[in-house]
């Protein structure tokens, strides 16, 4: 929980402080948000599994197709998907999710963006297995859906490059645990390319 905080946290403090510069460089730069946009993304993360302190690396990549935007806002379908780099002692999980997500066009640069998925995933159980104390059973894999939402921002670099920072809560609908499931958090840092169809610039 302590963790889900910091994340979260770590993912909203540049926009906080960014947010005041925007919205007076938004009134002197007009915008010239393309119609659609589309964007591809690679990442690194780390993944706390919320299964008895389990905690992991990962590699994140997925797109986006950013639909036209309606005063200041962007609709964004989201396709990401993770892979962990370690066993972990504990748990690894590795998932594919795709949904919505909101971008909101503060300035010429900076995007937070808040999204909403659904997909499923995979948890392996370190190289011995997972004792389950309530049934007396050993897992070496779980698959099951997922819900995520989480928080972040993308921050241009170029018409081209952005460095993306997010944060995401997982709810894991089955695992081997009392409630019988799990909510995982993951913090994740990338680069975004996005292509751009026209010549036209913000």
């Amino acid at each position: 929980m302590k963790f889900r905080k910091v994340v979260l946290t770590l993912a909203l403090l540049p926009a906080t402080l960014f947010w005041a510069c925007a919205l007076t460089a938004q009134s002197a730069h007009p915008t010239a948000e393309r119609q659609l946009q589309l964007s591809a993304f690679g990442a690194v993360s780390g993944d706390f599994t919320g299964l008895q302190g389990g905690k992991n690396f990962a590699i994140t990549a997925g797109g986006d197709l950013g639909l036209p935007p309606w005063h200041g806002i962007r609709p964004t379908i989201e396709v990401r998907g993770r892979f962990p780099t370690d066993h972990g002692e504990v748990d690894s999980q590795k998932d594919v999710l795709g949904g919505l997500r909101v971008d909101f066009l503060l300035s010429r640069r900076l995007r937070p963006y808040g999204d909403f998925l659904f997909g499923r995933g995979q948890m392996n159980y370190g190289l011995t297995g997972y004792l389950d104390n309530y049934n007396n059973l050993i897992y070496s894999l779980t698959t099951t859906y997922i819900d995520d939402e989480g928080v972040g921002f993308d921050y241009d670099l170029t018409p081209h490059i952005a460095i993306k920072v997010d944060a995401q809560l997982e709810r894991w609908g089955s695992a081997p645990t009392s409630s019988g499931h799990i909510y995982s958090s993951v913090g994740t840092v990338g680069v975004v390319y996005r292509f751009n169809f026209d010549r036209r610039r913000r």
